[in-house]
């Protein structure tokens, strides 16, 4: 059991010894996607990358749990061959709640989604999640009903998702309304503006604001106490640093591009937002990616000293 949210973990995770050593003496443990490693990045950077955000995360005294699937066995905590492994294996499946039973009755590897990999997460008892972005609604989803399982499940698992905000290629009014309707919290750390993945402005004012991990952690216990087990999740959206960001005006044109790409292909489902993520990275000159890497580390930081002010709270 993680005396930090007073829940009990379950038992059919293989869950890394240090991992399950942090959950039982009720320190600090932030869990990591793993479909940014499989479906997010090119090697070696996706390797590179996920190094350095569980670095950081050790750096700010919590520990880090990258959640996959790996031969049909659900792992929350991985040693680094498993992380290079899972870095460069071909055919892995991107797996979201619908997913992951399939995967483990026919003895498959797969990245967790956003969606997923919350699920996993509450399921070991680990309350902190970092990510890059949320999926949400994507253009034309009023005739397509293209609309990512990331939100529903925010509606109803009980995990503080640290993101940059939407990704910027779906459509952000419309999946902040969408969050609105499912009773997410969306909580913009230190900015008055929701930010947009690779821009730290896109429009939209914010939700709720609060300046500190120590109020985050606050505001999730209130949560707690008011709402006993009939939780979802709260969004936290940290904007990108201002050195590494591409400004939304910028991004709009690149955005478009790739999305006219993807629609005279014909792609749609899971691959739209690989295909469209991989755009980018080839109209940007590979800027997109540079900004992708920074954003991720920036909130693995903020999820480690949120994770660290909820367990120090009584």
């Amino acid at each position: 059991m993680n005396p930090s949210s007073g829940r009990a973990a379950r038992t059919d995770l293989v869950v890394d010894p240090e991992v399950a050593a942090a959950l039982a003496g009720g320190r600090a443990v932030v869990a990591l996607e793993s479909t940014i490693l499989t479906h997010g990045m090119p090697y070696p950077q996706n390797l590179q990358m996920a190094r350095r955000v569980e670095a950081i995360i050790r750096e700010e005294g919590a520990i880090p749990a990258t959640i996959a699937v790996l031969d049909g066995e659900i792992r929350v905590g991985l040693p680094d061959e498993d992380l290079e492994r899972l870095s460069q294996v071909a055919g892995a499946r991107k797996l979201s709640r619908a997913d992951i039973a399939f995967a483990l009755a026919q003895g498959l590897t797969g990245g967790t989604t956003v969606a997923a990999t919350m699920l996993l997460a509450r399921l070991a008892g680990i309350d902190v999640f970092a990510t890059g972005g949320i999926g949400g609604v994507h253009a034309g989803a009023e005739t397509t009903f293209d609309e990512s399982a990331d939100l529903p499940e925010l509606g109803r698992t009980d995990v503080v998702v640290v993101s940059a905000g939407p990704k910027a290629i779906l459509d952000i009014p419309k999946t902040l309304e969408r969050l609105e309707t499912l009773g997410v919290p969306v909580v913009v750390y230190d900015s008055d503006e929701l930010p947009a993945f690779w821009s730290r402005a896109s429009g939209i004012p914010a939700p709720l604001r609060l300046d500190s991990p120590a109020a985050i952690a606050r505001l999730e216990l209130a949560r707690r106490r008011l709402h006993g087990d009939d939780l979802g999740g709260l969004l936290v959206a940290n904007p990108v640093p201002a050195e590494a960001e591409i400004p939304a005006a910028e991004m709009a044109g690149f955005i478009a591009a790739a999305q006219a790409d993807a629609e005279a292909l014909g792609i749609s489902g899971k691959a739209v937002t690989p295909y469209l993520l991989q755009r980018e990275l080839e109209l940007t000159d590979g800027r997109s990616l540079v900004t992708n890497i920074a954003l991720v580390e920036h909130n693995a930081r903020l999820a480690a000293r949120i994770a660290a002010a909820l367990v120090a709270l009584p």
